[in-house]
């Protein structure tokens, strides 16, 4: 394999997913059983940004590439040509670009030639030409040659026709009494009939003949189609819908007949990234109709989505990726969209995410922990381990047995060979949030709920939107990329949440002022709502003495688990670090100031000379447990085992201490070190399954 894709085997094992659907097996090409015969789905692979869904689909065009007719096209990007007619759109630009790559030899069979396919593009970039502007029709005409070089390549990359064409058409307008562009869709095609099409590949011009009112005659069908396309809305789509059937027959046809029996191997692949967007499901939707009406192609559609749910997959059979390594039934039903076999890609396990750390660092010179951190980190997301785990491994010598989650965001990291390394942090959250403006995204996710992401955007981003609340804005580009949403946070992922806060932290250099400022407008929120979100903020400006004299003052209350669910929120604070730059190297090798503290190394502000001995003792006691809490539950921070006993002995502590909630209490100093371990969250009440 060409590259590694961790947690992806049961698309490339030799009896896989992309196996049974080619029928052949990846870079070996040896033939395989098709497991849907003739009526092979539509797969699409769900999953949000950074889950490897275009490494996947070039993953399979690499395997696949030189063994049978194969075109990718990211449905989210096409190129418009420069200076183009109305009879260009993003559709017909990406048949085009389809039918190009699709063509090229393979395995010693002949190049696929796309003749249907091509007089329908013909004739609809007819539709704006005129008598006046005849080097509109040049450029048009000459744009088209790619896809005409797939029926002759030294005919269609020739000038000649062209200028055989316009001369056709000049002696046309003169005479034009039916409607413009028939007229000149069917001068066109009958002189790229003449001058580029064989004898047989002239054939395909009656299979316009199905087209709406040709009653059987393919120049009348294309007349007609060029007619459609130019009216636009409900009669431009089934013009459409009728190029990507040409495509789809041309491809049939280029597999099947006595010419081609036996000398092609598997079966044609279309991958369509992004095939969520309006194009892609212009493109496939046709696709879906045509076999729901019984007619099979064979074609194996391969795409993905960022949107887990939405009208076009409403139907379709869903399975998770492990689940498709040796079967992927997909019955099909009433609906169109039942032709469509929805796969859910998976996050990376913390095995695969080790794996994928060991052979970026081999000689194993980072923390032993740091791969399961960045599991926690990234949640699995295979982006955010594989730039982390490559940052790690290009670390300078001297910082990589201290590294930690929130050190590697520091770093910088070699995208590819012929550029310079780039800050590790802002190249993750682009890819992760690509072409928006990430300032107000990073303010925001201080926010706890909508509410308090509504105040921040009156507050500090009152000049960011013009028609609208800035925070709402912000929440429906959040769900329409599919991310997460939770409770506790305005923005839930654990991984586009750091990204989002280490920019508010850093944006402005050491002096941190944009953070103070977002964090001191939500505690002036706060100070006269709920206690822990004032004491949250606290934590986030880097000052604790209140949260641990509330902890004190509230600790005798006969609701302990309300306390430690109190506990719990505080210490989920982010913690206002300092970057580990150049300014100090020294600075990487330091540990995490809240581990003196939570050992009790560290003395902090002296206490009121008032504070009776059992007052100091049980404040002390539980400054050392909130920053135990804080440090140990920290998604940019490593684990520390002498701290997470520390924190135990302080919980059993203090179950010694309270007079009715010592069962609680203990029951923590219990199940948290065991959540900890396990990389989980502070289960509530202490040790229920689910570990929050």
């Amino acid at each position: 394999m060409d590259r590694e894709l961790y947690g992806r085997e049961a698309v490339f094992q030799d009896a896989g997913l992309a196996a049974r659907l080619i029928g052949l097996t990846p870079y070996r090409y040896a033939r395989t059983p098709y497991e849907h015969d003739d009526d092979p789905p539509v797969t699409v692979f769900t999953g949000g940004r950074g889950m490897g869904k275009t490494a996947l689909l070039k993953q399979i065009r690499n395997a696949y590439r030189a063994a049978t007719p194969l075109a990718l096209l990211d449905c989210a990007h096409i190129e418009p040509p420069a200076d183009h007619g109305p009879g260009w759109n993003e559709l017909t630009g990406a048949l085009g670009e389809l039918a190009v790559q699709l063509s090229p030899r393979v395995l010693a069979a002949k190049p696929v030639q796309f003749p249907r396919l091509s007089l329908g593009l013909v004739a609809v970039a007819s539709i704006s030409w005129s008598q006046e502007d005849d080097e509109r029709a040049r450029r048009d005409l000459q744009r088209l040659g790619p896809v005409l070089s797939t029926v002759d390549a030294t005919k269609g990359a020739a000038a000649n026709w062209v200028t055989k064409v316009l001369t056709k058409l000049a002696a046309n307008f003169a005479e034009a009494t039916a409607p413009m562009a028939g007229l000149l869709a069917e001068a066109t095609v009958e002189t790229v009939l003449e001058e580029v099409f064989g004898r047989f590949q002239q054939k395909a011009e009656s299979w316009y003949g199905s087209y709406r009112n040709a009653g059987g005659r393919g120049k009348a069908g294309l007349q007609q189609l060029a007619r459609d396309f130019e009216q636009g809305g409900g009669r431009r789509r089934e013009a459409e819908d009728f190029l990507v059937g040409a495509l789809i027959e041309d491809l049939v046809r280029a597999f099947t007949g006595l010419a081609n029996r036996g000398a092609r191997r598997g079966r044609p692949v279309l991958l369509l990234d992004n095939a969520h967007e309006p194009l892609g499901r212009r493109l496939v939707e046709p696709i879906l109709r045509a076999r729901a009406d019984g007619r099979r192609d064979r074609v194996v559609v391969i795409a993905t989505s960022r949107v887990r749910d939405h009208d076009g997959i409403r139907h379709a059979t869903r399975l998770r990726l492990p689940e498709t390594a040796h079967r992927a039934p997909c019955p099909r039903g009433q609906d169109v969209t039942s032709g469509i076999l929805a796969v859910e890609l998976t996050p990376l396990s913390p095995a695969q995410t080790r794996s994928a750390f060991d052979r970026f660092d081999p000689a194993g010179r980072t923390p032993a922990e740091l791969a399961r951190a960045v599991h926690r980190l990234t949640d699995g997301r295979p982006l955010g381990v594989v730039l982390l785990g490559r940052a790690a491994a290009e670390s300078p010598a001297d910082r990589t047995a201290f590294l930690t989650p929130g050190a590697l965001l520091d770093l910088t990291v070699e995208l590819r060979e012929d550029s310079a390394p780039v800050p590790v942090a802002p190249a993750l959250l682009e890819e992760l949030l690509p072409g928006l403006r990430h300032g107000p995204f990073a303010v925001l996710a201080a926010a706890h709920d909508e509410e308090s992401a509504r105040l921040l955007a009156r507050t500090r981003l009152r000049g960011e939107s013009l028609d609208g609340d800035m925070a709402l804005r912000v929440r429906d580009l959040l769900r329409a990329e599919d991310w997460p949403e939770g409770p506790e946070r305005f923005v839930a992922d654990p991984l586009l949440r750091a990204l989002l806060l280490h920019r508010l932290r850093f944006e402005d250099g050491e002096e941190y002022a944009t953070w103070r400022a977002v964090h001191e407008t939500l505690h002036r929120h706060y100070a006269t709502g709920p206690v822990p979100y004032r004491l949250h903020q606290e934590l986030a400006l880097g000052r604790t003495d209140e949260a641990v004299t509330h902890l004190r003052v509230t600790f005798p209350e006969a609701d302990v688990l309300g306390w430690l669910g109190r506990l719990r929120f505080i210490a989920s604070a982010p913690y206002p670090r300092d970057r580990d730059g150049d300014r100090d190297r020294r600075r990487s090798w330091l540990p995490d100031p809240r581990r003196a503290t939570a050992l009790g190394q560290a003395t902090g502000d002296p206490l009121p000379a008032t504070f009776d001995d059992d007052t100091v003792e049980l404040h002390l006691c539980l400054r050392r447990l909130l920053h135990a809490v804080w440090l140990l539950t920290d998604p940019l921070a490593l684990p520390d085992e002498e701290v997470t006993d520390k924190l135990a002995h302080e919980l059993r502590q203090l179950s010694g201490r309270h007079r009715t909630g010592n069962s609680p209490l203990w029951d923590a100093a219990t199940h948290w070190p065991r959540d900890i371990r396990a990389w989980r969250g502070l289960s509530l009440p202490p040790g229920t399954e689910n570990g929050v």
